[in-house]
């Protein structure tokens, strides 16, 4: 897999990582409404359009500083409105409405993968050039980092830092007086994260898992990039 120069890294991950974030938050929306919530069916929040969806910072400027810093790229999207009071069991119904996010992230680095696949001699420099080359190679590469933006994505989320998705399954699991205990760090989360970022603690925490992962899936090793 040859290296890419950032303005081409940008034009082949810009639309996996826009549908990985989309898809990621109609999910939760989705199984959120098929639990009784319709919250986010009520704000048009079911939708694909991205105009719905994006975030500024989170769709647009990190996953580019990502890039130019050659980090994993993710990003997030404006969050799905949800209300638990909706739900008949908020507790488990708040953590399989948070699961379905990363869950559709797997699917889709699964779905990138089959693409890969087919695709997979233009990694290994077999396809001649001809009329298609210019059309294949493009789309091996947005296969290649559609698989890695999704895995990143579902990785980073399920941490349990809250908010993320990871924390409202382990506040199921906790009992009540604990889990109460347990979510009031929400309101740092975000710097806790940035902490995590900025020191390379999290590339610690995520890179371990993601490399393994994304060379089952593809035969790549990304540690060698």
């Amino acid at each position: 897999m040859e290296e890419l120069s950032t303005i081409q890294k940008i034009a082949v991950t810009a639309l996996p990582l826009v549908f990985a974030i989309i898809l990621h938050e109609v999910a939760h929306g989705w199984v959120a409404y098929r639990l009784g919530d319709p919250t986010a069916k009520a704000a048009g929040r079911l939708t694909l359009n991205p105009i719905s969806h994006i975030d500024l910072f989170g769709t647009i400027i990190m996953p580019m500083l990502l890039l130019i810093l050659k980090a994993p790229v993710f990003g997030y999207a404006k969050p799905v409105p949800i209300n638990p009071h909706y739900f008949r069991n908020p507790k488990r119904d708040m953590a399989l409405s948070s699961l379905a996010g990363p869950a559709t992230n797997m699917l889709m680095a699964l779905f990138f993968t089959f693409i890969l696949r087919i695709l997979l001699p233009v990694f290994e420099g077999n396809i001649p050039e001809n009329a298609w080359s210019w059309f294949v190679v493009p789309i091996a590469y947005m296969s290649f980092y559609g698989v890695l933006i999704n895995i990143a994505l579902g990785v980073l989320n399920m941490i349990p830092i809250p908010p993320l998705d990871g924390s409202r399954i382990v506040y199921w699991l906790l009992p009540d007086k604990l889990g109460t205990t347990y979510y009031r760090l929400e309101p740092f989360g975000i710097f806790i994260l940035l902490a995590l970022m900025a020191t390379n603690i999290l590339g610690m925490i995520i890179m371990p898992i993601l490399g393994p992962i994304v060379y089952y899936l593809t035969g790549v090793n990304i540690f060698s990039h």
